[in-house]
């Protein structure tokens, strides 16, 4: 299901690109750093005296989840919002909620200082960094794809992932450097405090962004006209959530779970699990504009189907090769940076796709519960399910399952997709590209 809309092209398009991907990259900043300081967060927040390090951790990652199920709230809240004021106030709304939220995070106590409390203070942080999640996401690739000039919304849309990148890449940086520069004693006490509370210069700059931000032209015209049946959205929602569940499993299994699986599975130290996760990143970040570029040429479709095969055939083989001790750690390192480039090849394009699967009058509601839905079951449940499965049968080849059977359900889905091509310069239905 694919509604058909024409391309528009604005005189600020390089602003609304700018203003409209930063905020990605400063809540996947946030996502990363959690992800990768989940061991530290789970020790200081979630293991009262006598608890077991692994129950500490099921309780961190539910937390992470318990964040990613108030997208959907976000993204129907700040897409309403979006759809009926304009693409702005929820971009500068989002922004805002989200700098505050994760930079009360590094000033919180911990169950040491504040007992029960402090866990319960941290979850209600999380809800709120949820919330304008699920709003950023609806907003920012609306205006992006608006934005865009004809037969570029695919390489426009790929931004979006690309700032997810560059922000995953930024906390695994920030990570890497302080494990580099702390003692183990200094980064568990203090240390890790540090990247949540530099969300607040980068968040203030990512406001005045978005304050200087134009409405776009697309929304300005069609503003006035009637929405489509809620029962063709819903059907889309639904249809665009199968076709990422994909993109949103693997990438968060690769680029986010990765370091706390070598660490509490295959015994890798801290610093081993970030070079992993920052070569995975590399390559996913690596792949992300190239493939929004090639599927404005070749199609959503064929690019996206491409890297979900992909997934599914090589997630095994590449966690058997990442438990074998005698592979050599060059090797090792290549099938990391591939397994995310692999992951970029369904981010690139994603944006996009989703985008051209809903008029501008319900673009910034639709889109925005496709992605949270999925990434509220398949990514906020990554760590949890895999954690607890592996804990609990001891497979080290989970995480695998979990990315491979999602990419499965996307191929299927994908199948499907009408997508779009480029012929002389003119989208068009890829049927006919």
């Amino acid at each position: 299901m694919t509604f058909i809309h024409r391309e528009r092209h604005t005189p600020d398009g390089r602003r609304a690109l700018l203003a409209g991907s930063v905020g990605n990259l400063i809540e996947w900043y946030e996502f990363g750093v959690y992800g990768y300081f989940a061991t530290i967060i789970a020790a200081r927040f979630f293991t009262p005296e006598g608890g077991s390090a692994a129950e500490a951790l099921v309780k961190a990652y539910a937390s992470f989840a318990l964040a990613f199920f108030f997208r959907p709230v976000g993204a129907a809240l700040f897409g309403r919002l979006g759809d009926r004021l304009g693409r702005r106030p929820v971009l500068i709304l989002a922004i805002t909620l989200m700098t505050v939220a994760t930079t009360l995070i590094g000033a919180l106590p911990t169950h040491a200082q504040a007992g029960a409390v402090a866990p319960w203070l941290l979850t209600f942080l999380r809800v709120l960094q949820g919330l304008s999640a699920g709003g950023e996401f609806g907003g920012a690739v609306s205006v992006l794809t608006e934005s865009a000039p004809p037969g570029r919304r695919g390489l426009y849309g790929s931004w979006q992932s690309f700032t997810v990148a560059l922000g995953l890449l930024a906390g695994a940086g920030a990570a890497a450097l302080l494990a580099t520069l702390l003692t183990p004693e200094q980064l568990g006490a203090w240390g890790w405090r540090l990247p949540f509370l530099l969300t607040l210069p980068l968040g203030l700059g990512a406001l005045w962004l978005r304050l200087r931000l134009d409405e776009t032209a697309e929304f300005e015209a069609e503003r006035t006209r009637e929405a489509p049946a809620r029962r063709e959205v819903a059907r889309a929602v639904v249809l665009g959530a199968g076709r990422i569940m994909g993109w949103a499993a693997a990438g968060y299994t690769f680029l986010v779970v990765l370091p706390t699986y070598l660490q509490s599975s295959l015994g890798a130290t801290f610093r081993q699990a970030l070079v992993a996760t920052v070569l995975a990143n590399v390559g996913f970040a690596a792949a992300i504009v190239p493939a929004g570029l090639l599927s404005d040429r070749l199609g959503r479709r064929a690019v996206m189907l491409t890297g979900a095969v992909l997934v599914v055939v090589l997630a095994v083989p590449l966690l058997d090769l990442l438990q074998d001790p005698g592979v050599p750690a060059a090797v090792q390192g290549a099938a990391v940076l591939g397994a995310g480039a692999v992951v970029g090849l369904l981010a690139g394009p994603g944006p996009a796709m989703l985008s051209e699967m809903f008029p501008a009058r319900v673009r910034c509601t639709g889109l925005g519960l496709a992605y949270a839905l999925s990434n509220a079951v398949f990514s906020g449940c990554a760590g949890l399910v895999i954690t607890e499965t592996v804990e609990r049968t001891g497979n080290l080849d989970v995480p695998a399952y979990y990315a491979a059977g999602a990419c499965a359900v996307s191929v299927a889905a994908l199948v499907s997709l009408p997508g779009r091509g480029v012929r002389g310069g003119k989208v068009v239905p890829e049927e006919a590209s």
